[in-house]
């Protein structure tokens, strides 16, 4: 016959052993105190030989002595039978058959990266004015200078005025930081952690990645209140991206039923460990990744 156990009934029992101890304990103590050195002087029986083993025979401890081991045996006994038939149960998790499914399609746009502004528009091409013949002025030809100078004639340079410098253009502008594509599906999507060791072939990994996601977040999330109150129901979408080294950024919820159960959702993907991250021909990139989590009374 299985004796079934549970974690509060071996609490108990131990707990109802212990004071059960205690009370006979204080029961003997109490009772042998209550007597005095008189009354057990005046019951002795002088002629009788066993009188001289012990003072007062009547507080002698020593003869409950397998009365007293009888009593720890079967305390043992009730210590063992509590350690083997101790039982505990696995929390059960509901998970729904159509987790991961959602009604309709939701096209979330990815964060769009950092576009470099355009270049600044061409200077426009010079105006070529033609100019009346009577204002152009014929040059005269040009008078030669003797400008040949004696070995002991001075030339001093001539002075030029220095005018003020402008002051250099300013740096251009650093270029703007690399923003690394975000995909949404690559050949090796990102795993929940939890079956990196599990073997088996990449889909197989995924099903297992799956299913210990699943149990996380029906494991941890919370019927909202308000929501259970009001009989609210649906299914709250959380979108992520699952960076190179398998963090989760950028978490936020699409699809809201109300009742703060897309807050809840979040929550609970916030606290999501860090993941195996997706790869796209061997190299790790950022995959995006949008969660259906669904909100059903029982």
């Amino acid at each position: 016959m299985d004796v079934v156990i549970p974690s509060m009934g071996v609490v108990l029992g131990i707990a109802g052993l212990f004071v059960l101890v205690v009370a006979l304990i204080f029961f003997i103590r109490t009772r042998y105190n209550s007597k005095t050195s008189e009354d057990l002087a005046a019951g002795l029986d002088q002629n009788n030989p066993t009188v001289g083993r012990t003072k007062y025979p009547g507080v002698d401890v020593f003869r409950l002595s397998n009365s007293f081991f009888a009593f720890g045996l079967v305390l043992s006994l009730l210590t063992c039978i509590f350690a083997f038939n101790w039982t505990t149960y696995d929390d059960v998790i509901f998970i729904p058959d159509d987790a991961l499914e959602l009604e309709e399609e939701i096209e979330v746009e990815p964060p769009r990266t950092a576009e470099p502004p355009p270049p600044p528009p061409p200077p426009p091409p010079p105006v070529i004015e033609e100019v009346p013949e009577e204002l152009i002025e014929e040059e005269d030809e040009p008078e030669f200078i003797d400008q040949s100078v004696e070995a002991e004639e001075v030339v001093e340079a001539p002075v030029v005025e220095v005018k003020d410098v402008p002051p250099p253009p300013p740096p251009p502008p650093p270029p703007a930081p690399k923003v690394e594509e975000i995909f949404k599906v690559v050949e090796q999507m990102p795993m929940f952690p939890g079956c990196e060791n599990a073997g088996g072939s990449n889909e197989e990994m995924q099903q297992c990645a799956t299913k210990k996601m699943l149990e996380f977040i029906y494991g941890n999330i919370k019927y909202p209140a308000i929501a259970r109150e009001n009989g609210v129901e649906g299914t709250a979408v959380v979108t992520f991206v699952v960076e190179k080294d398998g963090n989760i950024t950028g978490a936020r919820v699409v699809r809201d039923p109300g009742a703060q159960t897309g807050d809840e959702a979040l929550r609970v993907v916030k606290t999501f460990p860090k993941w195996a991250p997706g790869k796209q021909r061997g190299q790790p990139v950022r995959v995006q990744f949008n969660l259906p989590v669904k909100f059903r009374l029982e």
